[in-house]
């Protein structure tokens, strides 16, 4: 199903010109010098074709002929194209040897097993590259194509320090990735007609396919041996890693080698994996979740459709964008959303039917693990989005615009002086709440455990951890959790909540905003930083502590401010009024949570009370 979505979305892309897609047999590769040739083969020019808008001149991508992978032991040309080694018969490692030779300097060990391999590797390298084009080329009536083929017979490396052209680009050239061109020519060699006939055949892609019934399109053809490397995706190998591999001989069955076993064509191969690297290479289509590293596209009637589909899905898993006009265009997606309107209002090519694709993956030593899979419509993830920001909405609004999944997996982090690393987030995590926010299933309930925890460590009650909490408590409740009653909890202060947990969440809040009131900034650490893991899991053996320092800390407000104390003391007596006099010993881990969402609705309306009480002091001195 992904390979085969992965082949599908290729297609498509194919028919998009500002895509800029790799075609079927081709590959994106960097490239940094065109070596230009006269008709007789004779070298008349070197070009830096490389990108110097930049202070730093980088390597230029180039669509030509299929790369793929190569063995030590193995040694396989690329059509028309390739590194010096293959080419020319020349290293960088042994001309810097030469060059250290010559001024009498000594090679480290590690150069000289180095120097030793490229050596022993060189003649080869060089060799393999001649006689695979003279094969491939016989015969050939192209110009180009000729000239380069005279090239190729006449050509010897000792020839290389001899010829201007090339020294005149210094050890930057040696090891780089080379084209051709024929002098008076715009084009590559590999670009003309007559190359594109060649690398399309079997003979040029360097590869020994047996043909077998494809996975992916049922269409009888090769099958790719060995599948090409997927690049961009976070703490893999950076040579890249696979999604199908069979490098061992126990994943071998019935005398099957390699890509035998799971018989996908080679354009098939090719055309899924180019599609998966453009994904990992866009930064539109491509977003970081803990250790998952996540693409996503849309099928839709026309690339105009999809490109829109793409961007609102894009601006829900990620609605963090600096960009206020697209900010307020998600919050207006989704209040759209919750008066059960079609996106369509918002724009008239946000098509309900169009068909998204999720995929996220994470490294597994030199293979990728799919973290999760899922495909619906715009409409049912949008559906979906917006009743998980409403799942963790509060009152007031810890943020000002919905967090992204990657933001709320740093609050089940360590915090550290109120920051955390994403190396720090648990990695089951990352998969489990994606999966949960975009099928619309129930959180994970270990995410409920570990932010409790984490609070208790670290002290850190932010928005972020409380609002995942009621997250999870309330889609718990909502989708039949055992031992739960229906219904959601509440977004703000509500003063009629009997919950145990809730309750002495707000007494717990109350009591240290008498400690604050008393001790003012002088204040070191308020009973938050002391007592809050103790009084949200063991009531009883704290509580009774808390009482009796919080009536010392109300005698000092009594006399400093009388009003202010009867206030606080009539707050604390409406939370007994529905709480009781007698504590109880503990508190289950979802009393825990109730625990720190009533100490957040409890200490939040206090600070908005303050707010209202400086508009009005503020007032009445205007009106003075």
């Amino acid at each position: 199903m992904i390979l085969s979505a992965l082949n599908d979305y290729y297609e498509r892309l194919l028919c998009n010109p500002n895509a800029g897609i790799s075609p079927p047999g081709c590959s994106s590769e960097q490239i940094s010098y065109a070596i230009v040739l006269d008709r007789e083969g004779s070298v008349v020019a070197v070009d830096d074709i490389r990108d110097t808008s930049s202070k730093r001149s980088v390597a230029k991508r180039l669509i030509v002929p299929a790369s793929f992978k190569r063995s030590g032991s193995v040694f396989k040309p690329f059509f028309l194209w390739d590194k010096t080694s293959y080419v020319l018969g020349v290293s960088g490692v042994v001309e810097k040897a030469k060059k250290k030779q010559e001024k009498g300097e000594d090679l480290s060990a590690k150069e000289k097993k180095e120097l030793k391999n490229k050596i022993e590797r060189l003649p080869q390298e060089f060799e393999s590259f001649k006689r695979f084009h003279v094969d491939a080329l016989n015969g050939t009536e192209d110009d180009g194509l000729n000239a380069f083929l005279h090239f190729i017979k006449n050509w010897n490396p000792e020839k290389f320090s001899e010829i201007d052209f090339f020294g005149k680009h210094g050890d930057g050239f040696l090891d780089a990735n080379v084209v051709f061109r024929l002098d008076g020519d715009h084009g590559y060699l590999h670009e003309s007609p007559a190359a594109r006939v060649l690398y399309n055949q079997p003979v040029a892609s360097g590869k020994e396919e047996k043909a077998a019934m494809c996975l992916i399109t049922g269409e009888t053809g090769p099958i790719a041996r060995i599948h090409e490397s997927i690049k961009g995706v976070k703490d893999a190998q950076s040579s890249g890693a696979s999604i199908v591999s069979f490098n061992k001989e126990s994943f071998t069955s019935y005398g099957k080698n390699q890509g035998e076993n799971a018989p996908v064509s080679a354009k098939a191969a090719s055309a899924y994996i180019t599609a998966l690297n453009y994904l990992l290479k866009s930064e539109r289509q491509h977003i970081q979740i803990g250790d998952a590293t996540v693409v996503f596209w849309a099928e839709a009637s026309n690339n105009e459709d999809a490109s829109v589909a793409e961007d609102i899905f894009a601006a829900f898993l990620n609605p963090e964008d600096d960009d206020l006009r697209e900010a307020g265009k998600i919050r207006d997606a989704l209040e759209l959303i919750k008066l059960g309107k079609p996106l369509s209002s918002l724009d008239v090519r946000l098509r309900a039917e169009t068909r998204i694709f999720i995929l996220g993956l994470a490294p597994n030593a030199s293979r990728l693990s799919i973290r999760f899979w899922e495909t619906d419509t715009l409409e049912a993830f949008a559906k979906r989005l917006a009743q998980h920001y409403e799942d963790l909405h509060l009152e007031p609004s810890p943020w000002k615009t919905p967090p992204a999944i990657w933001r709320l997996l740093l609050a089940t982090a360590p915090s550290r002086d109120g920051k955390s690393k994403s190396g720090d987030v648990p990695p089951h995590l990352a998969g489990e709440l994606a999966r949960a926010i975009l099928t619309g299933g129930r959180y994970p309930y270990s995410l409920l455990g570990n932010i409790i925890m984490r609070m208790r460590a670290d002290g850190d009650i932010s928005g972020t951890r409380v609002a995942l909490i009621k997250g999870v408590l309330t889609r718990f409740r909502r989708l039949g959790g055992k031992g739960t009653n229906n219904g959601d909890l509440p977004m703000s202060l509500d003063t009629k909540n009997t919950d145990p947990g809730y309750l002495l969440g707000r007494l717990f809040a109350s009591l240290e905003g008498i400690q604050r009131g008393a001790l003012g900034k002088e204040i070191n650490a308020t009973i938050r930083d002391r007592y809050y893991g103790a009084a949200s899991a063991t009531p009883a053996s704290i509580f009774p502590i808390l009482l009796r320092n919080t009536q010392n800390h109300l005698s000092k407000i009594r006399k400093e401010k009388p009003g202010l104390a009867v206030s606080m003391e009539k707050e604390v007596g409406e939370i007994f009024g529905l709480l009781g006099t007698t504590f109880p010993k503990s508190l289950r881990l979802e009393n825990q949570g109730h625990f720190a969402i009533g100490y957040y609705h409890q200490s939040q309306s206090r600070f908005a009370k303050k707010s209202e009480q400086e508009v009005i002091h503020s007032n009445e001195g205007e009106d003075a």
